[in-house]
């Protein structure tokens, strides 16, 4: 089961979060970020495999279990290993974070521009598909946890404003290209794109944390309803 656990999430970092980054943007700072390892023999940089360590450890133990040690483990070297790296358990989580953020904004916010509309939709498809796979289940029980922990942790608080400011300039811009090329009405772009987040992190929320097994879909149908009103004036 370990083994299978460990193959599994393996690839739901290769499909999502792995990616060859700038080491800088792995630790906090240049003073820890340029003693990263820029890549390995293997075709994974060192970076990697420790975001995927980091990974794998956290489904297992979850945030308060979780230590440098148990990440070791999975990364299969030593504490001091990880120490040289990162200075604290947390330091190596926003780390965590802003490779995860990264990966997301390479694969999904990143794609060739096409229809606004259809852009919208994709986006909200990616965000709160309508039936989650197992990997994207563990994607969102991860993120969900250290979402949690930003209520008091203020490090974590920073990451995932970052998080939602992209997503927000993302959507603006999009609505904002629609009302450029007379697909969409005038409209506040930035209101839009507040609300759009906003609706959308408190589904990915309840899903993570219910059994409301119903409920995405009901906002899905809200929200393409919502988006056809203001965007298009359709009733």
């Amino acid at each position: 089961m370990y083994d299978r656990t460990r193959r599994r999430a393996g690839r739901v970092l290769g499909g999502w979060l792995a990616v060859n980054v700038d080491p800088a943007d792995g630790a906090d700072g240049a003073d820890r970020g340029d003693r990263a390892d820029a890549g390995d023999t293997g075709q994974r940089s060192t970076e990697e495999r420790i975001m995927e360590a980091t990974f794998r450890a956290l489904l297992e133990h979850g945030y308060c279990d979780l230590s440098i040690a148990n990440i070791a483990e999975e990364f299969e070297m030593s504490k001091s290993s990880l120490y040289y790296h990162y200075d604290s358990k947390d330091d190596l989580l926003v780390a965590f974070l802003r490779f995860a953020a990264k990966r997301f904004e390479e694969t999904t916010l990143s794609r060739p521009p096409s229809d606004p509309m259809a852009d919208l939709e994709h986006l909200v498809e990616k965000l709160l598909p309508l039936e989650q796979r197992a990997e994207q289940r563990e994607i969102q029980t991860v993120m969900s946890e250290l979402r949690s922990q930003s209520v008091t942790n203020a490090a974590f608080r920073e990451e995932f404003s970052d998080i939602d400011d992209l997503l927000v300039a993302t959507i603006r811009d999009i609505v904002e290209r629609g009302i450029e090329d007379g697909s969409f009405r005038e409209v506040d772009s930035t209101r839009v794109a507040e609300h759009v987040v906003a609706t959308l992190n408190g589904a990915r929320a309840a899903r993570a944390t219910t059994n409301r097994e119903t409920a995405p879909a009901a906002v899905r149908v809200s929200l393409a309803s919502y988006l056809d009103t203001t965007l298009r004036g359709r009733r």
